[in-house]
């Protein structure tokens, strides 16, 4: 049993798409360099980890500042990719309904979910989230532990992750349009559709 493909089909730039297409495409850049510079902090986190293993150990010396830096750069890490996970379609999702669907049909599902759900979900979580910074940052907030770090560059990391991710709905809500204008006439096979349709055809013994 093959599992079902929900990605999209890759579109490529033109000098003919809309000036609304060509933000799409701007944002979808966008973060895919920051996802893959992201990559990178989980290499750091490994290094400084180690580091802090091989120090402890061998010469009994630690550093709370090296201990909350991996948990920084995990955060990095889970908030800066959320716009890039999106554009990948990776994030978790129940497709036992969406697989079965038209391609009609599921665009028009992306764009609900978007316009009522996703969108204002993270508009909210990126307001709530800003005042918290900046009180961090006015006030010099820092880490309880002794030689701990200052508190606003990681509290930073939600606004900016969400605001990666705010746009990568925007433009996730433009290509869906987009495609959904552009199909043919018909019931036009759903991502997905083809491996859920060849799992279920039971195979020939022989």
């Amino acid at each position: 049993m093959q599992p079902s493909s929900l990605h999209r089909p890759e579109y490529s730039s033109s000098p003919g798409d809309s000036l609304w297409l060509r933000m799409a495409h701007g944002i979808d850049a966008l973060n895919r360099c920051v996802g893959r510079l992201a990559c990178w902090l989980v290499l750091a986190a490994v290094l400084i980890s180690a580091g802090n293993a091989v120090s402890r150990k061998a010469w009994n010396m630690s550093s709370n500042a090296m201990l909350e830096i991996q948990w920084y750069l995990f955060a990095g890490v889970f908030l800066l990719c959320a716009g890039y996970t999106l554009l990948n379609r990776e994030h978790v999702r129940v497709d036992l309904f969406y697989t079965r669907m038209s391609r009609r049909t599921q665009l028009r599902v992306e764009i609900i979910g978007t316009l009522l759900f996703l969108i204002p979900v993270v508009t909210l979580i990126l307001a709530l989230s800003w005042p918290p910074v900046m009180h961090a940052w006015q006030s010099g907030e820092v880490s309880a532990n002794a030689g701990g770090l200052v508190r606003w560059p990681v509290k930073l990391l939600i606004p900016v992750g969400f605001a990666l991710l705010l746009l990568q709905g925007i433009s996730e809500l433009i290509k869906d349009i987009h495609e959904l204008r552009a199909l043919p006439p018909g019931n036009q096979p759903g991502i997905g559709c083809e491996s859920t349709a060849s799992s279920d055809t039971p195979h020939e013994s022989r």
